[in-house]
């Protein structure tokens, strides 16, 4: 039951996307560029801020190391969802090119299932157990949503990221940030990636894509771009 709640909430955020998605597609996309151009931004702009008030002034901000990781972590979480849906991600193709195209169609749509699975187990693994894996007997041990669940409920701050003083004061906050905060997109990332996962198994499975994978962009870059160097 402790993961119940954000289960739901996890999947009401999904279904929101996917209608969203179906009203305005192009929006959704901006929207999901500019959530990675902002971390982007931020990582470089902390992290150049840093070096030069190190080197320049001799000071520092002691959280610029964990928050840049963390927005690291949010970039990559948030990033690998994004990937599969433009189709952004690298892979090996050339022996399932060789296969007959009935034999072919069947891999691609394999590989996309293996991606499903893969954020449905660290999502959340009790369901392993029907296929005779391990029990999962506590929450804790749930994957992705125990482990946000356990941070929530512990309430456990990071090592060096603080609130500032104004908003311990104003809000009532604790002096560190909790890390269920720094972790959020970690259920939310793996949420994301098994839904472009199954918009890709979808979209393999009506032929209106080839992979989940970008295995041969080099040769189609090459066949766009071979008349400009004639020019």
């Amino acid at each position: 039951m402790e993961l119940f709640w954000p289960s739901v909430l996890l999947v009401v955020l999904i279904v929101l996307l996917f209608l969203a998605e179906r009203r305005n597609a192009e929006a959704v996309e901006r929207i999901e560029e500019s959530i990675i151009a902002v971390l982007l931004a931020a990582i470089t702009i902390i992290s150049f801020s840093q070096v030069v008030a190190r080197y320049g002034f001799h000071t520092g901000w002691s959280g610029a190391l964990e928050l840049t990781r963390i927005l690291f972590a949010w970039l990559i979480l948030f990033g690998m969802s994004y990937g599969v849906k433009k189709g952004m991600h690298l892979g090996v193709d050339a022996l399932i090119r060789t296969f007959p195209k009935p034999l072919f169609h069947a891999a691609a749509i394999f590989g996309a299932v293996c991606c499903l699975l893969y954020a449905l187990m660290l999502l959340h693994a009790g369901w392993l157990a029907f296929f005779g894996g391990k029990e999962v007997t506590s929450y804790r041990q749930a994957g992705a949503l125990g482990y946000w669940t356990l941070m929530f409920n512990t309430g456990i701050g990071l090592d060096d990221l603080r609130y500032p003083v104004w908003m311990q004061e104003s809000f009532g906050l604790q002096e560190r940030v909790q890390r269920w905060v720094a972790y959020l997109m970690l259920p939310i990332g793996l949420g994301l990636l098994a839904f472009r996962s199954l918009q890709a198994i979808v979209a393999i499975a009506r032929g209106e894509r080839e992979l989940i994978i970008a295995g041969h962009e080099a040769e189609d870059l090459v066949a766009e771009n071979k008349d400009l160097l004639k020019d």
